[in-house]
């Protein structure tokens, strides 16, 4: 968005009371009457185009403004479509399925709590959503927990924390393509620098997870064994289904783009999927526009593998092209550039600029309370300044999801606290000091941008 030329100068304070009033409308229509953030961010954009016509600017440049904008996100809602067709076509050749199988077979072992957070860590990679991670098995734990006596905010902090690393590392996630895309980078490039400070949190945490585990000679597997013989009624559970997997991790080794990557591996899916299923052609373009839908009659089954689908990506697919539309009407009135010049001085080293760029995804999440916007606005604003450090593009990607993902659960009134807390029954502020993973994310980050550790640079 930085080729779209500023024709407005407003001065600091001018620049900084617009933004103010944007996040206030988008973080008041979301709080306080738990708006979907398309409507306030809607509202913002009509909101800067009246700024804009008081400021003399050509209604056609505001119009050609937002088309840009729009315009910079359309790789990633290109790769949003084979998510879409990914995920659906997974679930019918039965690889996610098969890894939720896996990954409830080692709740039996100890260690309550980290094997807690391993098992969502599973699952919410091999379905890429934390939400619903945390809506089907994450319900499931806390149910556990109460029966074995095991503390309920521990076992939340476990759940959010392995869902949020699904969700921050599953090439199958909307946040994982989107930050990716923002910067122009490949899929699985940002995937494997990510892992640079991922790893360390998630070893780090699933050691503290393991040390303040209870003594529990054994875990009342009753409902743990109901669900794997659930997902095996759904004839879905093979040990071949697990080739669409590997087919994608030896792509993304030698180097396949993550677009040809995607279309690879849903087409081995789905070939796979013949030897199980007697679906018509029909019913494979049915599943694979408006996802798989699952009919077991267990919910928690039903809830994690009725996923998937074209039409099923279109709330994101909106929410991205509304949200850069309102980026490029911010830079064409020269609102960023007027912020971003002011702290500028102070983003001179490699370790102050990516602590910049980590607190303002901090920032517009505690603010705001959408970790879409999070990366988006945070992506948006910073790009120039790493290129002018001569720093690659997926040093920032990697920041955008340390603190901007993961911090999004960790804030009371955003999108994923207050789901989390009404679906857990758990507030916030009680899960929060336990959700070691998104807590050490920004904090490893920031420590390796001033040790300089993994830093690429051009």
């Amino acid at each position: 968005m930085f080729s779209i030329e500023a024709k407005s100068k407003p001065s600091v304070f001018e620049a900084l009371f617009i933004v103010i009033l944007v996040i206030s409308i988008i973080s008041f229509a979301i709080g306080k009457f738990g708006s979907t953030p398309h409507i306030p961010i809607l509202l913002s954009i009509i909101l800067l185009i009246f700024y804009g016509l008081l400021k003399r600017v050509p209604f056609k440049v505001l119009e050609e403004s937002m088309k840009s904008g729009a315009i910079s996100g359309i790789g990633a809602i290109y790769i949003f479509f084979l998510i879409g067709i990914l995920i659906s076509s997974w679930i019918v050749s039965g690889t996610i399925p098969t890894l939720l199988y896996m990954g409830f077979t080692l709740v039996s072992a100890s260690f309550f709590y980290a094997i807690v957070f391993i098992i969502t860590a599973i699952i919410g990679t091999a379905i890429g959503s934390s939400l619903t991670t945390v809506a089907t098995v994450g319900v499931a734990f806390v149910s556990i927990a109460g029966a074995i006596d095991a503390s309920i905010a521990l076992t939340a902090g476990a759940i959010v924390s392995g869902a949020f690393f699904g969700d921050k590392m599953s090439p199958l996630s909307d946040t994982t393509n989107l930050a990716a895309s923002i910067v122009n980078i490949d899929l699985f490039e940002h995937i494997k620098n990510m892992s640079w400070t991922t790893i360390p949190a998630f070893i780090i945490s699933g050691v503290l997870y393991a040390v303040l585990s209870p003594s529990i000679a054994g875990v009342n597997n009753t409902t743990i064994e109901y669900y794997q013989a659930s997902l095996q009624d759904t004839n879905l559970v093979h040990w071949y289904a697990i080739v669409p997997l590997l087919v994608l991790i030896v792509c993304t080794f030698i180097k396949v783009p993550a677009f040809l990557t995607l279309i690879i591996s849903s087409l081995v899916a789905l070939f796979l999927s013949i030897f199980h299923t007697s679906l018509s052609i029909s019913d494979y373009c049915a599943i694979l526009y408006s996802g798989f839908v699952s009919e077991t009659g267990v919910e928690v089954i039903d809830s994690l593998l009725t996923r998937g689908g074209i039409s099923n990506m279109f709330f994101t697919i909106m929410l991205v092209v509304l949200s850069l539309s309102m980026g490029g009407l911010l830079f064409a009135l020269g609102i960023i550039q007027t912020l971003l010049s002011k702290i500028e001085s102070l983003l001179k080293s490699i370790g102050a600029l990516i602590t910049g760029t980590a607190f303002t995804a901090i920032g517009i999440n505690v603010v705001v309370g959408e970790q879409y916007l999070s990366i988006l606005l945070t992506g948006e604003a910073f790009k120039q300044k790493y290129r002018e450090l001569g720093l690659q593009s997926k040093n920032l990607s990697r920041v955008m999801e340390d603190a901007g993902t993961v911090v999004n659960p960790l804030v009371p009134w955003s999108v994923c606290g207050l789901f989390i807390a009404s679906t857990l029954n758990v507030s916030v502020i009680d899960y929060l000091p336990f959700a070691f993973f998104c807590l050490l994310s920004p904090i490893l980050t920031i420590l390796f941008g001033w040790l300089n550790l993994t830093i690429s640079k051009t």
